[in-house]
């Protein structure tokens, strides 16, 4: 009995020191190496335990098995403390190979001595850079692509290229819309912030997987995926390199990234530069506010108690003086305002937040019949509308209008999403064919019909000074209403032996027809 409980006494001892080694083999086994060299215990008390020394001890051994070390190896440790501005943040985030040649010591030369500039573009970043760096982060892109809408725009979402390309990001129409950025009579989605932001680093996402590298991304982005794929192919064929720098390229790609490096570089530095950056909190500028109703851009300025210009620079998309809710759930407000807007439009009367409408012209109609339909002055419609003058409203063009008294449904989304307005002139020319009559000059000819006498010249590829033989076809562009009996009476006249002056009404009926 005494020899049972000897054994049964040892068994348990064994098993409890079995268990006492396992913990310290966990523990000991969660050391981590520095890549300094350093070793760095993990502490049992982080564990969430009791204190208890066998639990924890318990609660290591089930745990995941130690990461090797070739797995908790890098480069570098990150820091632990939070940047001291968005400027900080950003530079934690550079990721991407610098460039270092003359082209960049020239950009870099030519930013130092724009200090006004640099202080001008910077303070207009402040409203969405943070925004731009966020989305950068959650997708894990290199932080220097945050700087990229410097070169592009200087920051300024209204910038519009000789190319047509507009916004911060500079989107032409057709790359805008295959990344979804709307373009219509009403909005621009490639001067969104948050639109056009993400079609950006879509783009770039793309181009990046296309090439494997970011300055050749950068140079797709700037001059065509198609240009660089064909500029790598030219080189290989050639048995030549194919880096950024290697391959031939428009003056403007080839100093796109130089000026992007020499921005990072300031900003990197600042003090090496003589520049001083403005200081930009790291937190949100904008939060994004739903609407469910239309309303002017003034009365959501008034109501968010912020100046119109702030208001259109955080909503610079919409074209018109109206944001339509079906089209823009959200307009995007200061973080301090958002809050103070949603109180004040809760207690506005829904009726008075728009006084704008969009009307789809049944017909063609010329100005003056449209602006009678929809109750306008013919100045006022052409205003708000920005139609050239001459021209005549084609049907199906959707126009703002003054909206109906207490009225307070939104506009439908297919009429505001797919606003378009097109043209058509007011005045229709057709091409006749008149005969000379003796004597008939280009200038004579020209006077007869009211016509520049250049133009004239140039539809019958012949001189101002030339003449015309007797009977001779002419060609001319005349107003549709008078063409026929415009040519007849010409083509009459030539009849005659000798020219009879036309009588007053048919002068009128030529000169005006």
């Amino acid at each position: 009995m005494e020899e049972q409980f000897q054994m049964k006494f040892a068994c348990a001892l064994a098993l409890a020191a079995s268990i006492w080694l396992s913990g310290c083999v966990a523990i000991t086994e969660a050391i981590i190496i520095a890549p300094s060299g350093d070793t760095t215990t993990i502490s049992s008390s982080n564990s969430g335990g009791d204190g208890n020394a066998p639990d924890a001890a318990i609660a290591s051994a089930n745990a995941m098995p130690p990461v090797p070390m070739w797995e908790v190896n890098s480069a570098g440790v990150a820091s632990l403390s939070a940047p001291v501005d968005l400027w900080d943040r950003i530079r934690r985030g550079f990721a991407m190979p610098d460039l270092d040649d003359e082209l960049v010591l020239k950009q870099q030369t030519w930013y130092a001595r724009q200090p006004d500039y640099i202080r001008r573009m910077t303070e207009r970043s402040r409203m969405y850079l943070f925004h731009v760096v966020e989305e950068l982060e959650l997708r894990g892109m290199p932080t220097e692509l945050a700087l990229l809408p410097f070169v592009e725009s200087a920051f300024n979402p209204n910038a519009v290229s000789k190319a047509k390309a507009a916004g911060i990001w500079q989107f032409m129409p057709a790359t805008g819309k295959s990344f979804d950025l709307r373009q219509n009579a009403f909005r621009d989605d490639r001067r969104d912030v948050l639109n056009s932001t993400r079609a950006a680093l879509d783009y770039l996402q793309k181009l990046y997987g296309m090439f494997g590298d970011w300055h050749l991304a950068l140079a797709a982005y700037n001059w065509g995926e198609g240009s660089v794929s064909r500029a790598i192919a030219k080189n290989q064929q050639a048995g030549l390199k194919t880096g950024y720098s290697d391959l031939g390229m428009p003056a403007e790609t080839r100093n796109y990234v130089p000026k992007l490096q020499a921005i990072k570089n300031i900003v990197a530095d600042p003090q090496a530069f003589q520049t001083t950056l403005p200081d930009i909190g790291n937190h949100p500028f904008f939060d994004t506010v739903d609407i469910t109703s239309d309303i002017d851009a003034e009365v959501a300025a008034r109501l968010a108690e912020v100046r119109i210009e702030d208001f259109q620079a955080l909503n610079p998309s919409h074209r018109k003086p109206v944001i339509f809710a079906t089209g823009t759930p959200q307009v995007l407000l200061p973080w301090d305002n958002a809050a103070l807007f949603k109180k004040n439009l809760a207690a506005s009367d829904p009726a008075k937040l728009a006084s704008w409408t969009a009307w789809v012209a049944p017909a063609t109609l010329s100005i003056s019949e449209a602006a009678k339909k929809v109750g306008m002055s013919v100045d006022q419609f052409r205003a708000v509308n920005d139609i050239p003058k001459g021209m005549r409203i084609k049907a199906g063009s959707t126009l703002l209008v003054p909206r109906a008294k207490n009225a307070t449904t939104p506009v439908a989304s297919h009429v505001v999403n797919n606003a378009r307005v097109a043209y058509a002139p007011e005045v229709v020319l057709r091409r006749v064919t008149v005969r000379a009559r003796k004597g008939d000059t280009v200038a004579r000819l020209a006077a007869r019909y009211d016509l520049p006498a250049q133009t004239v010249a140039s539809w019958n590829k012949t001189r101002v000074s030339a003449s015309f033989k007797t009977g001779q076809a002419v060609y001319l562009y005349l107003p549709k209403r008078a063409t026929t009996s415009t040519a007849r009476a010409s083509i009459k006249k030539t009849v005659v032996k000798k020219p009879i002056p036309a009588s007053p009404k048919k002068t009128a009926v030529a000169k005006k027809p």
